[in-house]
């Protein structure tokens, strides 16, 4: 995290305090940073602000929960996990936020998770607060019977902090359905009731139509939105790379191919491919969903494309000549080196999949080359707005249709935009400028109910 300068005495006295209070975390400094240099001008204009100390109040998590996981593997052996819950804001609803199983996992990167997932939700319009949780326990080469050994022994500490009105959990980065099937059905055993505690439920016992494309979706709800307002053009005839290959890239894929744009990259953790002709999502849904394969079985099952092995996971895919990227991978996909690659393709707007895939460089980089930017926060909301339906569907015991839930999926996604829009054209630094926009419009209706709630 390069330092920066703040342009109020009041942001810069506060963030010192931050890294004083959060040493040693730099996934959470750096998106505290970020989010501090976007809204301290609008914090000025609002001096009670100051007085109630909201931003110090704000950067500080409601509740911080680390526990032990312990569970057996197949060949009989105790295994020792973190799990973690950050349970950051409650001031507009319950705590609402996916549970990633990664490796990475760690408190910074649950915290830095936390805090977007406030503004995200905020600016969805619904009442929901913001949390994230997960562990640092990797599902990839765990049999069925030892995910599920571990999702019960998560739930089991996990339970005893969260319900339908107070934290609401999700799916993130190695958490899907069969994951939170599992874990529903630990929680439903153990509390001897069956409520709306997690979304991204299967459709049998609660879910939603729509949930399953409804990021990748609403990711080109807001670009198309973005497009049509601020560069008076369309997905139609463009060309397009996505980054990643999971739930979220699959269904951007589909969505930019029905409003009439070419995806012609696709990548994962080992590499990426590039096809001309453009992608075909049949193959890749059948590598990816039913066989859980590689991206690089593409090129033989559908019989054209290239395929290159990156070792730094999807790094090259960004040197690709494409009009729009959408980056659904991972967070710091793009940094600097890759920002520049792409401007000087011509890229005309880069939209987030993922949470945070654009360092801090990468995003001023973007905004200064006059390339449209939709952050993730805003960009990618889709889900936890369509996660925010399943839960009003849960509450009224009703089912929507697929129609009336991708209906509304667009509504918030296209008032998501111009909430950043407007927000942006009073304090953004241009046009392209969403970044700005989408703080400032999370930040202040949460700023809001924290002041009419007190202390």
């Amino acid at each position: 995290m390069s330092k920066v300068e703040f342009k109020t005495a009041y942001a810069a006295r506060v963030f010192d305090e931050f890294l004083a209070k959060n040493p040693n975390q730099p996934e959470y400094a750096e998106a505290a940073q970020g989010i501090l240099l976007s809204i301290e001008q609008f914090v000025a204009k609002n001096p009670k602000y100051e007085e109630q100390k909201l931003l110090e109040r704000f950067l500080e998590p409601e509740r911080f929960i680390q526990f032990k996981v312990v569970w057996t593997d197949d060949k009989g052996k105790i295994q020792v996990n973190r799990g973690f819950r950050c349970q950051y804001n409650s001031a507009i609803g319950p705590y609402k936020g996916g549970l990633r199983f990664h490796p990475s996992v760690n408190a910074s990167i649950i915290k830095f998770l936390g805090l977007e997932q406030t503004l995200k939700n905020s600016l969805t319009t619904l009442p929901m607060g913001g949390g994230k949780g997960g562990s640092d326990f990797d599902p990839k080469g765990k049999s069925d019977v030892e995910i599920m050994r571990f999702c019960q022994s998560f739930m089991t500490e996990l339970y005893r902090h969260i319900g339908p009105d107070t934290d609401v959990p999700a799916g993130d980065i190695g958490v899907g359905g069969r994951e939170v099937g599992y874990m529903f059905g630990q929680y439903k055993r153990i509390r001897d009731e069956h409520t709306g505690v997690l979304t991204g439920k299967g459709l049998t016992f609660g879910g939603s139509l729509a949930r399953t494309e409804a990021t990748g979706y609403g990711l080109c709800y807001y670009t198309e939105e973005a497009l049509k307002v601020i560069l008076n053009t369309s997905f139609k005839g463009k060309t397009v790379i996505i980054s990643g290959s999971g739930n979220v890239a699959i269904y951007a894929t589909e969505k930019a191919t029905q409003l009439g744009a070419k995806v012609i990259a696709l990548s994962d953790s080992n590499g990426y491919i590039v096809d001309e002709e453009g992608i075909k999502l049949d193959v890749v849904k059948q590598i990816k969903e039913v066989e859980r394969g590689r991206i690089k079985d593409y090129v033989a099952k559908a019989g054209r494309g290239k395929y290159f092995e990156d070792k730094n996971g999807s790094k090259g895919i960004w040197t690709v000549k494409a009009d729009i990227a959408l980056p659904c991978a991972t967070q710091n996909e793009i940094n600097l080196d890759s920002a520049k690659a792409l401007v000087a393709n011509g890229v005309i707007a880069v939209c987030e999949g993922a949470n945070m895939p654009s360092t801090p460089e990468a995003q001023e980089y973007f905004i200064n080359n006059n390339v449209l930017y939709g952050p993730a926060k805003a960009a990618n909301a889709g889900g936890v707005a369509t996660s925010g339906l399943e839960m009003s569907q849960n509450s009224e015991r009703l089912s929507w249709t697929f129609e009336e839930v991708d209906k509304k999926l667009h509504d918030i996604m296209v008032n998501i935009f111009y909430n950043c829009y407007e927000n942006s054209k009073e304090f953004g630094k241009n046009k392209y400028d969403l970044m700005t926009g989408a703080n400032i419009g999370g930040f202040k209706k949460v700023a809001e109910a924290m002041l009419a709630q007190g202390l």
